[in-house]
């Protein structure tokens, strides 16, 4: 159930609602906002997409029935999507954890998937999705077979992890975020050869593009829920794994062309906006709120997006709450930070 209908006036009567910034604060828990609340869903030409990110797959706290219950929710939508993007940090952590426990993790989201999802899906990694990279608390060398991010890629069917493709009138661009900064530390940015790709990608099409990424390229709620920024690539601060680093150099590269109209991501577990050159930047909330234990900082839900893509590159956004409940009290130990 959405608040649609509401936050819309609200967002047209505060004059938010198009060319500013909204920031995560001002959407917490069930929202839906769009470029135009003029246009009407299902026009033609259009494409419903859905956007789940952040299942964080776990047995823990109904961690695998939460993944279940939102993609038959997905998927049981009056309009249905006829494709799922999904953004990365897939399982609850094999970023620093052993061999034992990431075979548990990846066998159980290939399972569930398997088992609740019947629409195309397409993936991008997310840092927790990363075997290893922690090498002292994974107890890794780093010379296993699938350490990094092989074995995300194998079981997500991807033969590099960043790729492009067509559907509809739009062209989608799934983005690699996590890069390795120094040992057993990464930071959100593109590197050379992926950044030479992208220009490729946005030089080659005259279709509008959608740009996914699990890290945000911007955010608002980066400034507004830590206010930590700068750091180094030796030793980076807080929002450089919460925001990407090359933010500058991508929103150039996005100025340039002009036909990136909209980028998506997860990472933060909140939502927020900002728009800036002709692009949109939103980040979407996550599929286990808080890690299963309830809402995320006390405001954000269990849901997951659905967005309309317009021929005309234009889109609307629906914030969906699926109906989850958690097993258990919100734990009194701090939730495990999405930068980690």
């Amino acid at each position: 159930m959405t608040n649609e209908t509401t936050r819309r006036d609200w967002l047209k009567a505060t004059g938010l609602g198009i060319g500013g910034v909204i920031a995560s604060s001002l959407l917490g828990g069930c929202a839906a906002t769009g470029s135009s609340s003029a246009r009407s869903a299902g026009r033609a030409g259009s494409i419903r997409v859905a956007h789940v990110t952040d299942v964080h797959v776990q047995n823990e706290l109904g961690g695998a029935r939460g993944m279940a219950a939102a993609f038959r929710h997905v998927q049981s939508r009056k309009r249905k999507p006829e494709l799922i993007l999904n953004t990365g940090d897939c399982v609850m952590d094999v970023l620093n954890r052993d061999r034992a426990r990431a075979t548990e993790l990846w066998t159980l989201w290939s399972s569930v998937l398997k088992d609740e999802c019947s629409t195309p899906i397409e993936h991008c990694l997310g840092n927790h999705d990363i075997w290893g990279w922690v090498k002292e608390r994974s107890g890794t060398t780093g010379n296993e077979p699938g350490w990094g991010k092989k074995w995300a890629m194998d079981v997500l069917g991807l033969s590099r992890p960043y790729h492009a493709f067509d559907r509809g009138a739009w062209r989608i661009v799934m983005l690699d975020s996590v890069m390795p900064a120094a040992e057993g530390v990464w930071e959100a940015r593109l590197d050379d050869e992926q950044f030479t790709w992208l220009e490729g990608e946005l030089k080659a099409t005259k279709r509008p593009v959608l740009v996914c990424s699990h890290v945000p390229i911007v955010s608002p709620a980066v400034f507004l829920d830590t206010g930590k920024i700068g750091g180094t690539p030796e030793a980076p601060a807080l929002a450089v794994r919460r925001v990407h680093a090359d933010v500058k150099r991508i929103g150039h590269l996005f100025a340039k062309y002009g036909n990136v109209k909209l980028c998506i991501s997860g990472h933060l577990h909140e939502i927020d906006r900002a728009e800036f050159h002709g692009t949109t930047y939103i980040t979407n909330p996550a599929v286990c709120g808080d890690w299963w234990k309830g809402h995320h900082r006390g405001v954000w839900d269990e849901q997951y997006t659905m967005l309309d893509l317009h021929a005309d590159g234009s889109f609307d956004v629906e914030y969906v709450n699926y109906g989850w409940t958690p097993e258990a009290p919100p734990a009194t130990a701090p939730a495990t930070r999405a930068d980690a």
